[in-house]
Order: structure tokens, then C-alpha cells, then sequence
């Protein structure tokens, strides 16, 4: 059961990128329609579940929230053609937050306790980061080139990535009911969407219908976020980030089937090998 609950955030974050694409928008307008979106799934846990809140957890979720919006953003500036680009933002995103949270989840939080477990999920981790790279692999000559400058931007943004996937296995949060810590967490988010938004002077985005639009993709986000939390919790961090990796299967293969986006023979190649490690490695953690 805890296996399949860590499959829902996947899902979610899967299909997630794919539904936004087709909504539209700038980087301003989807993250405003997440914040939008998950607010709203948030809003009706809260008032069909009724759980009790304390003070504490309240404020460890809307921080974890607001910072998973930094960890954003920094993905989307780091996305634009006059920095790295696409092709090269995501997979160095996803390795740094790969190894972040693993090495959080395994020195802070707990998890993989041993040296046999450690060293399974060392080797899973590292055949889910080949998987993830070979995903990326362009043929593609004009791509977007990182600096030293842009990666260490990227990397100190993806610190919001890192507690955002680490809170709920802090312990004090641990055995707090995810229904407790969900509205929180959305609050967060669109609490930094917008200070965002009023501090790039882009506050005519409140009111784009690009915006509005986002909720539907925001929504899918926030019901896998939602799952994640009662993944993390179950399953620990490290094994339930690496689980929602498996969005990038579910993202890839929608992005060429939906989207219609072109890849040539040799990227396809890289793609099923990358798309099969991501899934054994995934699978390996587990059995863990």
C-alpha cells in the first residue's frame, strides 16, 4: 500500500508539466495558478477532513511552502534561453535534488538505516541520476551552456526543494496528520507566488486569464502533494522523493505523445535507457 500511495505524487507531478503546457502562460502566470490551484485542493481537505491544528506545524508547513516557490522559480529563471536553458536546467535540477534530499534523509531524518541499506540506496540513487541524465541527452548543438554562476544559482535555489521534500518526516511534524499540514503548505505557496509576483512588478498576472487557467494544472499538483506527504511519512524522505522521479517517465512520454515534441533516433534511444533506469532504480529503493 505505502508503495502505491508513492506512486500518486508521481502521477500528479507527471502529468503535471503536460496540462500546464497546455494552459499557457509565463513562468509569473503558472506559478501564481499552482499557488492558485493547490490552495484550492487544500481548502477542500480542509473543510471535508476537519483536522485539528496547532501553531507549530502550521508555521513549519507554510514556511516548507513558500520556500518549494523558491525552489521554482529558480527552476523557471534558470529554464530562459539567455541562461541555461531547458535542456541543461533539468537534469542538473533533478540530480541536485536527488542527492540533497538523500543525503538529508539519510544524515538527519533517519533514513536507510544501516550500511546494507545505505549502500542499496547509494546504488539506486545513482542509477536514478544516469536514468535522469540520459532523459536529457540532446543532440542538440545550440542548447543552452551552464556557468559556474548559473549553476551555483540553481543550486542554492533548489535548498527550497530540499525542505519542502524533508519537512513532513521532521519530527516535529512526524505525527501530525497530512490533513493538518496540507492547507498550510498551500498557503505558503501562493503566500510566495505572490510576494513574487508584487515584487517583480508583474501584478497585472493576477488578473491574466493565463492565470486563472493554471489552477487546472495547480490543482493536479496539489493532489499529488497532498499524496506526497502521506508518502513521505510512510515511507520516509528519501524513498518517497525518489519514488515521484518517476514523473520524468510519465512527463517524457507525454511531452512526445501529447505535446508532440520531436526526438531524433539517437534521442530516443537515450530516452528509453534513461526512462528504464529511472523505473529500476525507483523500484530498487523500495527494498530498501
Amino acid at each position: 500500500m505505502n508503495i502505491l500511495i508513492a506512486l500518486i505524487p508521481a502521477i500528479g507531478w507527471g502529468i503535471f508539466p503536460l496540462i500546464a503546457s497546455k494552459t499557457g502562460g509565463n513562468p509569473s502566470n503558472q506559478i501564481l495558478g499552482t499557488g492558485l490551484g493547490a490552495t484550492l485542493v487544500g481548502l477542500l481537505v480542509f473543510i471535508f477532513t476537519k483536522p485539528a491544528m496547532d501553531m507549530q506545524s502550521f508555521i513549519i508547513a507554510f514556511i516548507a511552502g513558500a520556500l518549494w516557490t523558491i525552489g521554482q522559480l529558480g527552476q523557471f529563471v534558470s529554464m530562459r534561453p539567455e541562461r541555461m536553458g531547458v535542456t541543461t536546467t533539468m537534469p542538473i535540477s533533478t540530480g541536485l535534488q536527488l542527492v540533497g534530499n538523500s543525503i538529508i534523509g539519510m544524515l538527519f531524518l533517519g533514513d536507510w538505516k544501516g550500511v546494507q541499506a545505505k549502500t542499496l540506496g547509494i546504488i539506486a540513487l545513482a542509477i536514478v541520476v544516469l536514468g535522469v541524465i540520459l532523459t536529457a541527452k540532446t543532440d542538440d548543438r545550440d542548447g543552452g551552456t551552464a556557468s559556474v554562476k548559473d549553476v551555483l544559482f540553481l543550486g542554492v535555489t533548489t535548498i527550497g526543494y530540499w525542505v519542502y521534500s524533508s519537512f513532513p518526516n521532521l519530527p516535529q511534524v512526524k505525527e501530525v496528520s497530512p490533513q493538518s499540514l496540507f492547507l498550510p503548505e498551500t498557503l505558503g505557496i501562493l503566500c510566495g507566488a505572490s510576494l513574487y509576483v508584487l515584487f517583480s512588478k508583474q501584478a497585472k498576472e493576477f488578473s491574466a486569464k493565463s492565470t486563472w487557467l493554471g489552477m487546472i494544472p495547480g490543482a493536479a499538483w496539489g493532489i499529488a502533494a497532498y499524496a506526497y506527504i502521506f508518502s513521505a511519512q510512510a515511507n520516509g524522505s528519501t524513498t518517497a522523493f525518489i519514488f515521484t522521479q518517476l514523473c520524468v517517465l510519465i512527463s517524457t512520454i507525454g511531452g512526445m505523445v501529447f505535446l508532440h515534441e520531436k526526438k531524433t533516433a539517437t534521442e530516443l534511444k537515450f530516452t528509453i535507457a534513461g526512462l528504464a533506469l529511472i523505473v529500476i532504480g525507483s523500484v530498487m529503493t523500495g527494498f530498501i
